[in-house]
């Protein structure tokens, strides 16, 4: 082993290990390994390490820039309606039972997640299944996780169905070898797919929990309260205390939700803060104890005429739950630093994380994909934030216009024509979704702004940063030590015959394990590379190894963290991480044994 395989081997297991930790993001993890490996070519040129001329031809690589205009059409399709039309259709089935419901979903949702970003069809069916369990009379948590599932098993089905086929496709182009088709893969997805649906119908009752969402953990008082806004006078015997001293408020039955302070929502420990004349306390109560707010000594509900402050007054505090939308701008910063309640105009009660609610420092902890936050405010307050882009609200759907319903046919027209060029080769897949994208802005159907906004830009930066160190592998003899430590146990354990079956059952489970855990594009960019190399030597067919690659990087399902839906989800149905191992550990196992046993058949290791 040289120094330079010893530091790509480093440089991968900082990584590694970063992304099951979590403590920084995926993106940043990727960023500082791609930093790493261009420090090392620049202080070393006269090593084995990749020439920085050479590092940098990384970002020609066509994947990331198909997967950004697929990001883009993914959301002209969502704003045209298509995604809404999609749960109007599985609306009419609940009367059927939970099981054909689950098959009509799982069909439904994977059609569509074949050919679209199907985290953009997750969030927007999400208050639909939320909707569909209440009228099925059966708990929500039995319907989200198969919601999640069926967008995976979709995106198993075509070359468009998710960005890891992309990637998969654009490494392989870079080895010499000939890209995948836009159906290749769906000769093994479909049944994948049908097997998965099956197993959900059957099963799926069953093994999924009766989970409560987040306003589970409101008592009914709770659920009854009326928020209203009352100011400290100029005399107030209040001046100068804090509410924790102040026996009042607990005694009449009321809790602070806030104190703002010259139009500043102060925090976050707003027991301690000592109060000031014209401060704004917001508080919550019962109606009975609205009504005591009026007789308090030393505050008065509604706002001094020269003040300049609009008051909430009394008003009911409708409780909503709302999920952040895939690009919010509110991911990574807290509720103190958005400066929530001036912006909004409600305020946050609960956030939903990981399969626990939190209720203590919830100003001050950073807001992550996938959180479901409880809120109270006014109807009008709601509705505000229903026409926003930050959140989704769990109660009511996203409707598009008819001016954009309108457009649907041309969004479906210019996705159809980019299926069309690239199934039948009249160009690579980059340049019809580029195409695509022109055309989608200059008819109208989405504006460039909005395109923009849609492309998870972490994605393309940990997918560039990863191809770095891919390139590192490759580059110093990386990938070829570890590809021939790996033939040499097959070797030494199993007969010649059974070689390559084995290998190819090794490489699944290895991909399977990864992307339960790591990004998934990052599980590709890692195992792509090897299982050419892997293949090579063996001197047999690239193909079955690439498409196992594909099927169990996209595979997830045993853990919330391995794709982006299950997290989704993860939060929204109040799920524990064992609920996605009991239910998702025997899918795997099912995607594992279907799989080894399928692509040889339609892959063979040999050509004939």
């Amino acid at each position: 082993m040289t120094w330079e395989i010893a530091f790509a081997i480093a440089i991968l297991a900082f990584a590694l290990v970063s992304f099951i930790l979590e403590k920084i993001p995926t993106d940043l993890t990727a960023l500082i390994a791609f930093a790493a490996v261009v420090l090392a070519s620049t202080l070393f040129p006269d090593s084995k390490l990749p020439a920085f001329d050479n590092i940098v031809q990384v970002f020609s690589n066509q994947a990331p820039l198909t997967i950004a205009a697929m990001f883009i059409i993914s959301a002209a399709l969502n704003k045209c309606g298509v995604i809404d039309q999609l749960s109007f259709f599985i609306n009419r089935f609940r009367k059927l039972g939970y099981a054909p419901v689950i098959l009509i979903l799982v069909f439904s949702v994977g059609f569509v997640s074949a050919f679209i970003n199907n985290t953009p069809v997750v969030v927007v069916l999400l208050p639909v299944m939320l909707s569909l369990a209440k009228s099925m009379s059966i708990r929500a948590s039995k319907l989200l996780i198969p919601l999640s599932y069926a967008s995976i098993f979709g995106g198993t089905c075509t070359l468009l169905g998710t960005s890891t086929n992309i990637l998969a496709s654009g490494l392989v182009v870079g080895h010499g070898l000939p890209a995948l088709s836009m159906f290749e893969i769906s000769s093994i997805g479909i049944p994948l797919m049908v097997c998965g649906a099956f197993y959900l119908a059957i099963f799926g009752r069953r093994l999924l929990p009766d989970r409560e969402t987040l306003t589970s953990i409101l008592s009914d008082q709770e659920r009854l309260e009326f928020i209203t806004e009352v100011y400290v006078k100029d005399n107030s015997p209040l001046i100068g205390s804090t509410l924790h001293n102040s026996k009042w408020l607990r005694t009449h039955g009321m809790r602070i939700l806030e104190i703002i302070r010259y139009g500043v929502a102060l925090g976050p420990n707003i027991q301690e803060i000592p109060l000031e004349a014209g401060d704004r306390l917001v508080l919550s109560g019962r109606p009975s104890a609205i009504a005591k707010a009026q007789s308090l000594s030393g505050v008065a509900i509604g706002t001094e005429a020269d003040s300049g402050l609009e008051t909430i007054s009394a008003h009911e505090g409708a409780i909503v739950e709302a999920i952040l939308a895939p690009n919010s701008s509110l991911i990574g910063r807290s509720i103190q630093q958005v400066n929530f309640r001036q912006r909004y105009r409600m305020v946050v009660m609960a956030i939903h994380r990981h399969g626990r609610n939190v209720r203590d420092r919830i100003n001050t902890i950073p807001l992550e994909l996938g959180d479901t936050l409880l809120l109270m405010g006014t109807d009008q307050a709601i509705e505000n934030l229903h026409s926003g882009e930050d959140m989704i609200l769990l109660d009511r759907p996203p409707v598009p216009g008819n001016r954009m319903r309108r457009k649907t046919p041309i969004v479906l027209s210019i996705l159809s024509g980019i299926i069309l060029a690239a199934s039948f080769d009249i160009m690579p897949i980059a340049a019809a979704t580029i195409i695509g994208v022109a055309l989608i802005f200059a008819t109208g159907c989405l504006q460039p702004k909005e395109g923009y906004s849609s492309i998870e830009w972490s994605l393309l930066l940990l997918i560039y940063g990863m191809l770095g160190v891919g390139m590192l592998m490759d580059v110093t003899g990386t990938t070829a030590w570890m590809v021939q430590m790996l033939i040499d146990g097959v070797t030494w354990a199993v007969s010649e015959s059974w070689r390559p079956m084995v290998t190819l059952m090794i490489v699944y489970a290895v991909t399977s394990i990864l992307t339960e855990v790591l990004s998934n594009n990052a599980t590709v960019v890692i195992m792509i590379p090897l299982v050419l190399s892997l293949a090579a030597t063996m001197g047999v067919e690239t193909r079955p190894f690439i498409i196992a690659v594909c099927i169990a990087s996209s595979a997830s399902f045993s853990t919330p963290i391995g794709y982006q839906t299950n997290t989704y989800v993860y939060s929204v149905g109040g799920y524990r991480f064992s609920d996605f191992l009991r239910i998702g550990t025997p899918l795997n196992l099912l995607y594992f044994v279907v799989s080894v046993f399928l692509i040889p058949m339609i892959w063979p290791f040999v050509a004939n």
